[in-house]
């Protein structure tokens, strides 16, 4: 065990080191700020369990000392048992020899009697051989020999006086040895009771600690993926900077590719126009898609309501709580990944801006060098720029609105998905309910066998008030929870009435630059040599172009191997419902088991208030076993109460995770703006070809005229200035209302995690368990002391009939023995009388009269003797 011990330390001293070196390599990233928290936990837990293993290992030592001083015991009680076994066998060998003495005894006395009857027929036949003469002597001779044979009589009388007191001592003395034998017995049984007892407890300490090992190297197991995965946020924080490198070193490019594109415009307007065309296919077959996304959206709507009464339902089934775990987890992994995504392209956008502004001033210094002859071909390579820029924000908002429809594709076939899978989920729980109807169709008929058990039905009555509160309960926290939903709703559509604000300031900016496009079209035929040299790089931008839809093909094929991994998920989620079902009705099972044990229990005690005064041992016994049964009984409403309250907690749970869930799919929004944005197009197409007529129809034919006092680009790229600065601040606010929510997230996410931590989990069901098999057992050492006690009331019955029996015989022999000492003392006082009178003792004997020898049998003779 301090082998064991010496190994988890050293273990811990290798996760030290290990967790040093990883914050070594990681440096100051902000990965840092979070994993050590979450380590201190992990660790904290790590010492929690080498405490408590201590502590069993200490308990252990305590257990096993007192189960050697008890077996110690045991062996002394033992060896005392023999010891009296050993005596017992020899007083049963005295008492033997005594009876043996008193069978020589009786022999003798019968010998006695027969010389006595023998001698009497011997002085009969003298008597009537001598009738005359020598009487005397010979009468003289008979009363000696008569005296001598009453002096032997009255020793051997003596002899079987001393011989019964013998005999009463051993049998008192034996009586002793079985009571104390009796109570020799039940000190060992009691010794063994208690060895069992501490046996028990040592077994339940050593599987807490193989428990407490699992729970080490599961933690050990968690160290280690969590350090696994801090490698990889390392590996992808280097990917990320790689390809912020190769980011920044396209910008530059960028830059060079829009210094050429100044010089050659005519190019650009014929691509200008040919985009145009394309935008307008693409327009009318956005709109087409719009028409079928609101229709498949309709049906969305439709198939989500029908999901979500399903979902109910499957709440209401469903009982999980290692799944619903899993899922926060996950969930929780991928708002960190996108926060640090989030962080990442926030960075991103901000060196974009500072570039972008960079640029701005750079291209300000040189319009401020150049001589004021040169000025008009500036503001003509100023406009340039700023048409070029404006056709590759239209561009670039083509591709975002196809990349959104392949998004909403993607989706509606992931909720078509989504959708079967439900589908088949109602059709596998039609079948559960249908064979939970069939068992519910048993139950009824089983319930109806057993009507008499009321009281049990008035209990789960009880039990159904309770749950029909806590779901009171529930429905309140529901109506919360939407409460909340509806404030964060608001939240969201302030934010869509201010995107919607900057949307009309984008706007404004579009008719600029419309104008500026037609004064750039009428410039364009001087420009077509330079045009020609563009195109040879917008071929190379289109290469580009390619290389960026392959990396977006990637990306796509990554998103589609997580929601692999999310389906894998959700089946394993439906495996754990299936186990916890099981485990639920094997649950149910043991409670009727223990509902049957406790009546046994009853029919027990009632059987054993019965029984007599003797039993009182026994009766101790059956009452500490009931004592650990009530225990054992109140430990199991205990954990039975646990359960209720993890089910309780797994239900918010699963509220939470729907709440989630429908925060993050704004799909019905996405899809308003997207309509919105389609609109806004079409209205700003028609504007352009309203202004294209203008240019080639013009109706201020002074346009040119140069005006006095005014510089135009300055005054332009103040109003821009201002309305970045405008666009900067409501950016900020919305970043800090960002992280005021994300704040607020993690700390729900900590004070969940703790309550998860405070729970317990699987524990619960192993001592279940236990407590289960410790009931099995005690009703299987109760049916034994039920055999046991049978069996010693049929011994008690024999040994009260043999006490009977031999009462009776010895109350007959002392009836017959004070029979015979009466008739003696007659005879002697009868002898006494005829002394005094000074009658011959002898007297004449008739053959009539009967006759009796020491025995007190009749002899009778057909020949009376002559006086």
């Amino acid at each position: 065990m301090e082998e064991k011990g010496q190994d988890v330390e050293a273990k811990e001293g290798i996760s030290v080191k290990e967790f040093q070196d990883v914050l070594n390599e990681l440096g100051g990233e902000k990965i840092q700020e979070r994993f050590p928290a979450e380590y201190e936990k992990v660790t904290k837990a790590l010492k929690k369990s080498h405490e408590n293993e201590k502590r069993l290992m200490a308990k252990c030592r305590e257990l096993s000392a007192e189960i050697t001083s008890y077996s110690v015991k045991v062996t002394a009680a033992m060896k005392l048992t023999q010891e009296d076994q050993g005596t017992i066998t020899t007083m049963k060998k005295e008492l033997e020899k005594a009876w043996k003495i008193v069978d020589a005894a009786r022999e003798k006395e019968l010998q006695n009697k027969e010389t006595i009857q023998s001698l009497k027929q011997e002085i009969v036949t003298l008597t009537e051989q001598s009738r005359g003469a020598s009487t005397k002597h010979n009468v003289d001779e008979l009363l000696k020999v008569n005296t001598e044979l009453k002096k032997e009589h009255e020793e051997m009388l003596k002899e079987l006086a001393n011989q019964r007191q013998n005999l009463s001592k051993s049998i008192t003395g034996q009586q002793d040895l079985e009571a104390w034998k009796e109570d020799a017995v039940q000190t060992i049984s009691k010794l063994q009771q208690e060895v069992q007892v501490h046996q028990n407890e040592c077994s339940r300490e050593t599987r807490q600690r193989e428990r407490l090992d699992k729970k080490v190297m599961q933690l050990q197991a968690a160290l280690d993926t969590s350090q696994a995965d801090i490698r990889m946020l390392t590996q992808q924080n280097q990917h990320s900077q790689d390809e912020q490198q190769r980011l920044e070193q396209q910008l530059r490019e960028q830059k060079v590719m829009f210094e050429r594109t100044t010089k050659e415009l005519e190019q650009q307007q014929q691509r200008n126009s040919k985009l145009q065309q394309e935008n307008e296919q693409n327009t009318t077959s956005l709109e087409q898609l719009s028409l079928d996304n609101q229709q498949k959206s309709s049906h969305l709507k439709i198939k989500e309501e029908e999901c979500s009464h399903m979902r109910q339902e499957i709440s209401k089934l469903s009982k999980v709580r290692e799944a619903t775990q899993r899922k926060l987890h996950q969930t929780e992994d991928q708002k960190v990944e996108l926060e640090q995504q989030r962080d990442t392209l926030k960075s991103q956008m901000t060196g974009m801006e500072r570039e972008m502004e960079l640029s701005k001033r750079q291209m300000e210094s040189l319009k401020k060098s150049i001589d004021d002859l040169v000025r008009e071909r500036d503001l003509l390579n100023q406009n340039l720029i700023k048409a070029s820029s404006t056709t590759e924000k239209q561009i670039s908002i083509v591709k975002i609105h196809e990349q959104t429809k392949k998004n909403l594709d993607q989706e509606i076939s992931n909720y078509r998905n989504e959708a079967q899978k439900q589908r088949n989920i109602i059709f596998q729980l039609e079948k559960e309910r249908d064979r939970y109807i069939n068992q519910a169709s048993n139950l009824t008929h089983k319930v109806l066998q057993h009507m008499e058990d009321i009281k049990v039905k008035e209990m789960q009555i009880f039990d159904y008030r309770k749950k029909l509160a806590e779901a009171e309960t529930n429905l309140k926290q529901q109506q919360n929870l939407y409460e909340v939903v509806r404030a964060d709703r608001n939240l969201y559509s302030k934010n869509h009435i201010e995107s919607q604000s900057e949307i009309a300031e984008m706007r404004k900016k579009l008719k600029i630059a419309a104008q500026q496009m037609e004064q750039l079209k009428e410039e364009s035929s001087v420009k077509e040599v330079a045009l020609l040299k563009e195109q040879q790089e917008i071929h190379k931008m289109e290469k580009e172009k390619d290389c960026m839809k392959t990396d977006l093909q990637k990306l796509k094929q990554q998103i589609q191997e997580m929601k692999l991994v999310i389906e894998n998920k959700e089946a394993e989620e439906k495996k754990l419902l299936k186990i916890i079902a099981d485990a639920d009705a094997d649950n149910l099972q043991q409670k009727k088991a223990l509902d049957q044990v406790i009546s046994n229990r009853n029919l027990l005690g009632t059987v054993l208030v019965r029984r007599n005064d003797e039993l009182a041992l026994l009766y101790e016994k059956i009452d500490i076993q009931q004592a650990l049964l009530n225990k054992g009984e109140q430990q199991y409403e205990r954990r039975v109460e646990d359960i209720r309250l993890l089910k309780l907690e797994i239900k918010n749970l699963r509220r939470e995770k729907i709440i989630l869930t429908k925060t993050a799919s704004n799909i019905e929004e996405l899809r308003r703006e997207v309509c919105h944005m389609q609109r806004e197009l079409v209205k700003e197409r028609n504007r352009c070809r309203a202004l294209e007529e203008e240019v080639q129809n013009p109706l201020n034919v002074h346009r040119w005229r140069e005006l006095e006092a005014r510089d135009p680009g300055s005054y332009e790229l103040i109003q821009k200035i201002h309305s970045l600065q405008k666009r900067l601040i409501a950016k900020s606010d919305e970043v800090v209302e960002k992280e005021l929510l994300l704040q607020e997230k993690d700390t729900l996410y900590v004070e969940l995690k703790h309550i998860l931590a405070r729970q317990p989990g699987l524990e619960a069901a192993e001592q279940l368990q236990i407590y289960q098999q410790t009931i099995r057992e005690r009703t299987k050492q109760l049916k034994v002391l039920t055999s046991e006690l049978n069996m010693f009331e049929s011994l008690k019955q024999q040994d009260k009939y043999e006490i009977e029996r031999l009462t009776s015989e010895l109350q007959n022999v002392k009836k017959k023995y004070l029979s015979l000492k009466r008739k003696e003392q007659q005879a002697k006082e009868k002898e006494r009388t005829l002394a005094q009178v000074g009658v011959p003792v002898i007297q004449p004997q008739w053959a009539d009269g009967p006759r009796f020898t020491g025995g007190g049998f009749n002899l009778k003779q057909s020949s009376r003797v002559p006086a």
